[in-house]
């Protein structure tokens, strides 16, 4: 077994990556392999050669994501209006690593960012057609999946951690406002109606961008059925005041949604900060961002 690190993680580096293609992927394993940097929170990412990427989950909560990756992207992705990732291969685990990864084709683009895109409409506008033809798209199975977290009890389930966390940070930002909103949120009425796909990651950091404007979404180890609440958050990490305004127009998201989508922006961007804050500025200013801004409306 490979050492892990002080959260019970296993030690996820290059030689790993390295000899987890070779044996596995031997057809691959001439191809060079170059960290991408920063990577993800939840994967150690490295570039294989030009046109593929290897994907290791860091940590049990995503050790699911490369099989559901690769069952739903396909049959998700002819009906999105934007690129996402295209998966080639699944890893077993080995050498003392112990869960399954993914090989998936390299997607160009550069991250979007608030500099560029945040009171772009023709971003908001794009995002919301995005999440529309997403949740356009078939159910099928995906309701007996469990893997897809349908009809889970959302925000409920994140109270507890969530209030530990305004307490925590209760000196960095506007505790009463960070209450009252949370409340807000947990207290506005459920969605009722069929369960529809949501993204469940939706924020600027899976987001690329080709000349300017939004060319793909990245990171689906969250996708899901449900309420579609959650992926309100990108009104929060990427759009300001007047597109969001344009976004949840052409949306035509309800008061409630809204609502509990601003509680899903407030627990995920509290939940970053608490974690990556002080280790990763980039964390901290972006968290910092989605927190005020959902506080802001």
């Amino acid at each position: 077994m490979r050492v892990t690190d002080s959260d019970n993680r296993p030690t996820v580096d290059e030689a790993l990556a390295r000899k987890l293609v070779a044996t596995q992927f031997p057809h691959w394993a001439d191809l060079p392999l170059t960290p991408v940097v920063p990577g993800g929170s939840d994967h150690a990412i490295y570039r294989l050669g030009t046109e593929l990427t290897v994907r290791i989950p860091r940590h049990a909560g995503a050790m699911r994501q490369a099989r559901k990756e690769a069952k739903w992207l396909p049959r998700l992705a002819p009906s999105l209006p934007l690129a996402v990732p295209v998966p080639e291969a699944v890893g077993e685990p080995g050498f003392g690593y112990p869960w399954p990864w993914a090989v998936h084709r390299w997607t160009p683009g550069e991250t979007a960012t608030v500099e560029a895109l945040g009171e772009s409409v023709d971003c908001a506008e794009t995002l919301a057609g995005f999440l529309a033809a997403l949740q356009g798209c078939a159910i099928d199975d995906a309701a007996d999946d469990p893997d897809c977290r349908y009809d889970d009890d959302g925000l409920a389930d994140r109270d507890a951690g969530t209030r530990e966390r305004i307490a925590d940070v209760a000196g960095t930002f506007d505790a009463p406002a960070m209450i009252e909103l949370w409340d807000a949120a947990l207290a506005a009425p459920a969605w009722h109606r069929p369960p529809i796909w949501f993204h469940g990651d939706f924020h600027t950091g899976n987001l690329l961008t080709s000349h300017g404007r939004l060319s793909a979404v990245l990171d689906f180890g969250s996708v899901g059925v449900g309420d579609p609440a959650r992926d309100m958050m990108i009104a929060y990490t990427l759009l300001g005041p007047k597109t969001r305004d344009v976004f949840r127009t052409e949306l035509g998201v309800d008061d409630a949604t809204w609502t509990r989508g601003r509680g899903w922006a407030l627990a995920t961007g509290l939940s970053a900060y608490t974690a990556y804050a002080a280790t990763q500025p980039w964390v901290k200013a972006g968290t910092t961002r989605q927190i005020n801004e959902a506080l802001a409306g």
